[in-house]
């Protein structure tokens, strides 16, 4: 009988100094100084950045956003993607090894768990050994401390939808609220169990970017690459011996950049699609390098034509400004002008015309047709407005109510207006008329709604 399932090995990456493990660690603590400290922030006498969902409103610094926003959205997502793209067709899974929170979340969960039971080979001793009250302490406090990481984690995570002071203070006091609580736990867990227990297991299995990766990737990418031409034949040997005599590559088969490795590939067998291209194989291959006396470079940054033709670093970023990779620098380039003007000409004001369903049309004094409307207005802006309301389109046209309406900041406010002409201005049916909404003392304020005024028959 031949088992289809294999049961996973638990993993035990090896601590790594050099110069990629810093930039890991710079892009742990820049990703984590946002998460973390946004929130905080203050503008306008408000949290800097808050999606607070209840009130239908968006903060973003400056920026106030409503539901009807939502392109924005779309346009963000879309710009993120080709960046996505663009980075993964130059340089392979820059941001899977760098800044995904997966990634970032596991860093800081081994570097715990290395405070608390030591490095490599002192964890798979604990890990080894009977339970005894030293395994057990140390067991807990591991434990113990990804737990609270992780609930702050996702009580950070709940403070960009309620304003994160209040969190605090209901958190202190035990009130926080079902979904606030639902949430918290519910962050925190995932944290907990992805960076904790899963790791590799979600790069591996659960992310669907490991399984479409190859698609954007060719022969000019840059990856991690082993130099099989200059390693091979791997074995070992004295410091002092000569490995042309031996018949030997560079390669050592010290099996150092197999047990860096957070998803424990071995990265001599070619390009693999569990390799996150966190560099941590580079950075020891070449310390041993230094320790043996042979140059840098056996595991580097390459490309598959830069290592078979034996390009220089020059001639492999020639390459770089290929077809495909001009037409995702193009596309970027386009969606993110287009999404950074609509923001720098949007108008804070948004109007919505609704007719008054009640009654569409009516006859009043002196033979005059009125309708009704109810215009929903939306200040977009942070400080009380007024605006002058206006309506044209037919002759002699005019509002029987007030042309005047003070909205308050961030608030939405529904006026009804009453809109009327002379009897013999139009015949029976639908005529299209125009309201015009503009702040008082701030022409640059200014939206234009049309609707449909009905003459009865």
């Amino acid at each position: 009988m031949v088992s289809l399932y294999a049961s996973r090995e638990k993993i035990q990456p090896r601590s790594v100094q050099g110069l990629f493990a810093n930039w890991r660690w710079v892009m742990v603590w820049i990703t984590q100084l946002v998460f973390y400290g946004l929130p905080w922030l203050e503008w306008n006498a408000r949290q800097a950045v808050l999606f607070d969902l209840e009130a239908r409103r968006f903060y973003i610094f400056g920026l106030v956003l409503y539901p009807q926003d939502f392109i924005y959205l779309t346009g963000l997502l879309v710009i993120c993607a080709f960046a996505l793209f663009l980075f993964t067709a130059v340089a392979g899974r820059l941001w899977c090894g760098f800044a995904c929170p997966q990634t970032v979340y596991t860093e800081i969960f081994l570097w715990i768990e290395k405070k608390v039971e030591g490095d490599r080979s002192a964890r798979l001793r604990l890990d080894q050994s009977a339970m005894s009250a030293a395994k057990l302490g140390k067991r807990s406090l591991k434990h113990a401390l990804w737990i609270g990481f992780s609930l702050w984690t996702g009580f950070t995570f709940v403070g960009y939808f309620t304003p994160i002071r209040e969190l605090g203070a209901l958190s202190v006091a035990a009130a926080l609220g079902p979904w606030q609580l639902f949430w918290i736990f519910f962050y925190g867990f995932a944290t907990y169990g992805n960076a904790g227990f899963l790791r590799e297991q979600v790069c591996k299995y659960m992310c669907p970017y490991a399984r479409f990766q190859s698609a954007m990737f060719d022969k000019d990418t840059m990856i991690v690459t082993y130099d099989a031409q200059r390693g091979e034949p791997r074995g070992a040997r004295s410091k002092k011996a000569d490995p042309k005599a031996l018949g030997l590559g560079a390669c050592i088969d010290c099996t150092l950049c197999v047990q860096v490795c957070p998803t424990g590939i071995d990265i001599r067998n070619g390009l693999q699609y569990e390799c996150i291209g966190c560099a941590a194989c580079i950075d020891v291959c070449d310390d041993v390098m230094d320790k043996v006396g042979y140059p840098r470079g056996l595991i580097r940054f390459s490309t598959q034509n830069g290592v078979a033709n034996g390009w220089d670093t020059r001639q492999m970023l020639r390459r770089a400004l290929r077809p495909r990779v001009l037409v995702y620098i193009s596309i970027l380039a386009a969606i993110t002008l287009a999404v950074g003007l609509s923001l720098f000409m949007r108008t804070p004001l948004k109007v919505d015309v609704i007719r008054d369903r009640g009654a569409l049309a009516r006859m009043v004094e002196q033979g005059r047709i009125e309708n009704v409307f109810r215009l929903q207005i939306m200040n977009a802006t942070e400080s009380p407005q007024r605006y002058a309301i206006s309506v044209s389109g037919l002759p002699g046209i005019a509002l029987d109510s007030s042309a005047e309406v003070e909205v308050l900041s961030t608030e939405v406010r529904a006026v009804a207006v009453r809109v009327q002409i002379p009897p013999e201005t139009a015949s029976p049916g639908s005529h299209p008329i125009q309201f015009d909404i503009r702040a008082v003392g701030d022409a640059s304020i200014h939206v234009a709604e049309k609707a449909a005024f009905l003459v009865p028959r």
